[in-house]
């Protein structure tokens, strides 16, 4: 192995490790979050804490692909890591939700950084017939990430305490940072680019206007009220003022151009569609376990196991078939599985065999694995070097768009699901249950309560999620729409391969 090659590899584990360390954060959070939520308070506000990650990586992400385009990959993967390890350092320090939820967000500004950015610099590095393996290697490192998170989520907060979750990052986080700067050297041709600043405020601003609506509509204010309608208001004006200034700006952060090309459009509708999907399944399973079955945080990582092993098993199949067969052939096995995985966990209830979620659970990320490598491949395919930071940067802003919107979406309707029933039930048999519709069904508080009424609220939390898990069939059966609309392009393999970027 001469030094090139070593230093490459050197180069990829450091993007691994990147990878590994903020995907893994996303399942170990919702593994701990149970535990959280006892020790901080603020169940109502447990959706804020994925949803501030998710919305400050929207706003990261297009931003970070776009200076990378411009700058060069290296410096701002170095950021994001800088600024994850601070927000993560930050998150463990935090004694309530509002603090957690603030330092959430800087870690996510740093998250925005670091799956785009390394998946672009792959493509710098490796030639097309080795893309596919490489992307599926990400991809299973991310799904691999996904089932550590839960076992290690599960074991820190049980044994150590919640706070490590976050501590853990720090480790890691710094020896992707020193492989990355002592052996990347990356040569670039700079282009002269303008970063379209009033797009990515009026972007951000718009997200943002539209998530505060969602949260408070119906719970601080009436949907009605001026403060809701504001919000809302305030979302359109953003968002039309976002899409004036894409087509004036000379560099969009967003290029409506490149959504001309039908496989980059269909792609990215497909990210969107499966993040608001797939988001609901990591956050919701944890939470089925813990507060229906009433297992422990250890229990609620085990399980997550079989759908992340799935997730592992159809990025690295994804990833080896691109050059074998189209992208949307591979999609359309992907999202059949995805679908029924879905649909499946709607069908949940306190009676459901533990053998039969498992099933559910492998089937939904095996579905939702291939996404990993597949819409990144598809996403960046035929788009020359300068623009391959921003096409990387959109796919996964999308992704992360259809999250944020997904987790605070269904998490209103399962919110609302829980406390309407809960309010009726207590008001409907007064005395028979010693609740109100303000109760928090944590372990503990289950645990207090006499057999039949910790039956009939276990009964109602499973209902109200698997509702949550029925809502999120509709941007699942759009996805379905959108992969058939991806064509029958595929990887040309070069027949005089080359590494460059070294």
């Amino acid at each position: 192995m001469n030094a090139q090659q070593s230093h490459i590899k050197l180069v990829v584990t450091a993007l691994l490790l990147g990878i590994l360390m903020s995907a893994m954060d996303n399942t170990i959070v919702a593994t701990a979050m149970y535990t959280i939520v006892e020790d901080l308070g603020g169940f109502d506000q447990i959706v804020w804490v994925t949803s501030a990650y998710m919305v400050a990586v929207m706003a990261g992400t297009p931003i970070f692909g776009k200076l990378s385009d411009m700058y060069g990959r290296k410096r701002f993967f170095v950021f994001g890591l800088l600024i994850f390890l601070l927000g993560s350092a930050l998150c463990g320090l935090a004694d309530s939700m509002m603090q957690l939820i603030i330092f959430r967000s800087i870690q996510g500004i740093g998250g925005g950084a670091l799956m785009p950015i390394a998946f672009t610099i792959v493509f710098d590095l490796f030639p097309p017939e080795k893309r596919g393996r490489m992307t599926g290697l990400l991809g299973a490192v991310f799904g691999t990430s996904s089932i550590l998170g839960p076992l290690l989520g599960a074991f820190i907060t049980d044994s150590i305490g919640w706070e490590w979750v976050f501590y853990v990052n720090l480790p890691i986080g710094l020896i992707s940072l020193v492989l990355i700067l002592v052996f990347y050297k990356e040569t670039l041709s700079r282009v002269q680019q303008k970063i379209d600043w009033t797009g990515a405020a009026t972007l951000v601003g718009a997200i943002i206007c539209l998530m505060f609506g969602l949260e408070l509509g119906g719970q601080a204010y009436a949907w009605d009220s001026i403060q809701i309608l504001s919000l809302f208001g305030g979302f359109l004006l953003l968002f039309f003022l976002f899409i004036w200034a894409e087509k004036r700006a000379s560099e969009p952060i967003i290029s409506f151009n490149m959504f001309r090309k039908r496989l980059f459009a269909a792609s990215n509708a497909v990210a969107l569609c499966y993040g608001a999907g797939f988001i609901v399944a990591t956050v919701y399973i944890p939470i089925f376990i813990a507060g229906v079955y009433g297992g422990s945080a250890t229990d609620s990582g085990l399980m997550l196991m079989p759908m992340m092993l799935g997730s592992v098993a159809g990025s690295q199949i994804g990833g080896l078939l691109t050059t074998k067969t189209t992208f949307r052939n591979i999609m359309i096995l992907s999202v059949i599985c995805f679908v029924t995985g879905l649909f499946a966990l709607s069908t949940l209830s306190p009676d459901t065999p533990r053998g039969w979620l498992t099933v559910y659970m492998i089937l939904t990320g095996f579905g939702v694995g291939f996404s990993f490598s597949v819409l990144s491949i598809a996403s960046i395919h035929n788009f020359e070097a300068r623009q391959r930071g921003a096409a990387t940067s959109t796919n996964s802003f999308l992704r992360s768009l259809g999250m944020t919107v997904g987790i605070t979406v269904f998490g209103i309707i399962q919110r609302n699901a829980l406390t309407n029933r809960l309010a009726d039930t207590a008001s409907q048999a007064p005395g028979s249950l010693p609740i109100d519709s303000e109760f928090t069904p944590s372990t503990e508080a289950l645990q207090q309560l006499p057999p039949e009424a910790r039956e009939l609220v276990t009964g109602l939390l499973a209902d109200s999620i698997t509702q949550a898990f029925a809502w999120a069939l509709v941007p699942a059966g759009l996805a379905v729409f959108f992969v058939l609309m991806m064509g029958k392009e595929r990887v040309q393999v070069n027949k005089k391969p080359a590494m460059s970027g070294s």
